[in-house]
């Protein structure tokens, strides 16, 4: 049975693999016996220095592997502010970071898991893809875009035996979510939004992330997973 969640030979392509979710995601793949090639433009003994917003750097880094059967798309940034004045700046840069990279980056794998029979893609969207949160327009914007590419390409792609799936994490415990771990009323009001009253943790991402890259998942393409504690499904 465990054959069934094995990646050895594989060759895996996860982006903003330095830190945070990004490093337990590639970590997790390699204990399951897959080849990483870790892009981030934070330096990492186990990635390489890649800015994924620029497609010939992109090349670069990927000539040397004509097969790759596994990507995953969890580079992201977030730069909150206000709805009525925020920057262009901080627009366009959301969309290069989290939508237009993501895209071109399957566009590149995607070619060569076509000539390889197939393989796996997965986009790393969020909460945010299915709920508003405050002053952040461009991240529930493209985190949303990101989803429904998600969709467009496992209905274009399906014809080649790729198949692309979405895992959405709730609120986790990263750099990017420091300043509200650290305060504690927010800290507390987040972990009780959820059903398992706790935050995430990176390492929570590992397993459906094997799942969908392994044939385990064979017959899953399209999908949402949302990795969020019950936060979504949350009533009264």
């Amino acid at each position: 049975m465990m054959e069934l969640f094995s990646l050895k030979s594989k060759i895996a392509v996860v982006t903003g693999s330095a830190r945070g979710n990004g490093k337990a995601i590639a970590n997790g793949l390699r204990e399951f016996g897959a080849t990483v090639i870790g892009l981030d433009v934070i330096e990492d003994e186990n990635s390489i220095l890649c800015d994924i917003t620029n497609q010939e750097e992109v090349n670069r880094c990927l000539e040397d592997y004509p097969i790759v059967d596994i990507l995953v798309n969890n580079a992201g940034v977030s730069f909150p502010g206000t709805f009525l004045d925020y920057p262009d700046d901080l627009w366009e840069e959301t969309y290069r970071v989290n939508l237009k990279a993501p895209f071109n980056l399957m566009q590149n794998i995607a070619k060569k898991m076509k000539d390889n029979s197939g393989g796996s893609i997965i986009n790393i969207t969020s909460l945010n893809s299915e709920l508003a949160f405050p002053d952040n327009p461009s991240y529930v914007s493209f985190k949303g875009a990101l989803k429904q590419l998600t969709k467009s390409a496992a209905l274009d792609l399906g014809k080649y035996n790729i198949r692309v799936n979405n895992v959405g994490p709730g609120y986790f415990k990263t750099d990017m979510t420091k300043g509200s771990w650290e305060d504690k009323q927010k800290n507390k009001e987040r972990a009780e939004k959820t059903v398992l009253n706790r935050w995430g943790i990176p390492k929570d991402l590992v397993g459906v992330t094997v799942f969908l890259s392994s044939d385990a998942s064979s017959y899953i393409t399209g999908q949402d997973i949302y990795v969020d504690g019950g936060w979504l499904i949350k009533g009264l």
